[in-house]
């Protein structure tokens, strides 16, 4: 009975060693892994601190007079950081058909229309009337120009309704308000031709032009302010016309081209002073160059108008029908090559960007260009690409 008890407890106490065993060798494995961190943490510590203790007042000071400036160089090697920075997410193309689209759209402009309220609307426009979809990549990046002059009224309506409308159509745009300065007779083909540049100065990457009267504002957000492959005229069906297009070579009110087809006709002709005949001129120098008219859907391509009187010195243009009748002798010499102006405040507003410019005059008696010179040719500025 007694050696029977003795071998038990033999058996019972090589089993408590291997045990003991066994439970040592799991704590020296995690000894050596706990080390092994805090080793590596430390060793990245050290390898940060030297830079920053070598010039601690230089590194204060610049980081305090220039955010975005570079610290001088210690003329050493930059240790590898030992963790990659973090990446910009990669957002799809946006979709062709944006998903939140309305359609048609109720207009009025009878309610008040301040400014602060079109501000608190869209508090995702940034400063100049910039905007970028935060949840795709657009494929074009689209300037809205605007020919201005003494029309706030209409202006606060305008963002009101478009702003949201570009949105919704997961547009990169920026709005430009491009103001003629003085109470000379309006040019509005050559306050665009200054609104193309001027927004290129800008931003280099504009590669569709949307060109919009400020008292037109669309009745369905599916007529897409977007380029395509021929110049598009989107204001086909205004209020004050029955809803109808008043005639075939009808191209005024709201257009849109690239920056290739705009260079191709050399862009508006500068010497329509005061109402009318411009927006003709443009279509002729569209079917000169072999392209064509693009238009939405006349049930998509409809327009409410803001009404008024006519502006003081925006008279109708007596020589309007004698100059369409010659672009083709014109347009090569008359457009975006030969503008001249002169910028006399850039102010950027929270809704758009507001660019004051002297463009000359008519000679008295004459609707022809002013001799006066108004600043440097654009020709040398300009390229297709």
């Amino acid at each position: 009975m007694s050696r029977l008890l003795g071998g038990t407890l033999e058996r019972v106490c090589k089993a408590v060693l291997l045990l003991c065993l066994l439970h040592f060798l799991v704590a020296v494995i995690l000894y050596f892994d706990v080390y092994a961190q805090h080793l590596a943490f430390f060793s990245r510590f050290s390898a940060r601190g030297p830079s920053r203790a070598l010039h601690p007042a230089a590194s204060s000071s610049t980081n305090c007079s220039r955010p975005n400036a570079t610290a001088p160089s210690s003329g050493l090697p930059e240790a590898p950081s030992a963790r990659p920075g973090p990446t910009a997410p990669v957002l799809p193309p946006c979709p062709d058909s944006p998903p939140g689209l309305v359609g048609r759209l109720l207009i009025e402009f009878t309610s008040p229309m301040p400014l602060e309220r079109v501000q608190r609307e869209n508090p995702g426009v940034l400063l100049g009337g910039r905007y970028t979809p935060p949840d795709c990549t657009p494929a074009q990046t689209v300037a809205v120009i605007i020919p201005f002059r003494h029309r706030e009224h209409h202006l606060r309506y305008w963002l009101h309704y478009l702003h949201p409308i570009l949105r919704r159509q997961r547009l990169r745009y920026g709005i430009y308000v491009i103001n003629q300065h003085g109470e000379d007779t309006f040019n509005r083909a050559k306050l665009l031709n200054v609104g193309f540049l001027e927004a290129l100065k800008e931003d280099s990457t504009y590669n569709c032009f949307i060109f919009s009267d400020v008292d037109l504002v669309p009745m369905d957000d599916r007529n897409l302010y977007r380029c395509g492959d021929q110049p598009r005229h989107f204001a086909i069906a205004m209020d004050k016309f029955g809803f109808r297009l008043p005639y075939a070579g009808y191209f005024g009110g709201v257009s849109g081209l690239n920056k290739s087809q705009f260079l191709r006709i050399n862009g508006f002709p500068n010497e329509y002073w005061g109402w009318g005949g411009e927006d003709d001129d443009i279509f002729n120098r569209i079917s000169l160059a072999g392209m064509k008219i693009s238009r939405p859907d006349i049930r998509i391509g409809r327009y409410r108008m803001i009404k008024h009187d006519r502006d003081k010195h925006n008279e109708p243009n007596p020589q309007r029908f004698t100059k369409i009748q010659n672009t083709k002798l014109t347009m090569k010499r008359d457009g975006i090559g030969s503008v001249r102006y002169q910028v006399l405040e850039v102010s950027r507003q929270p809704l758009f960007t507001n660019i004051t410019v002297d463009i000359g005059r008519p000679l008295r008696g004459l609707l022809g260009m002013t001799p006066v010179d108004k600043g440097p040719s654009a020709k040398d500025c300009l390229s297709e690409d």
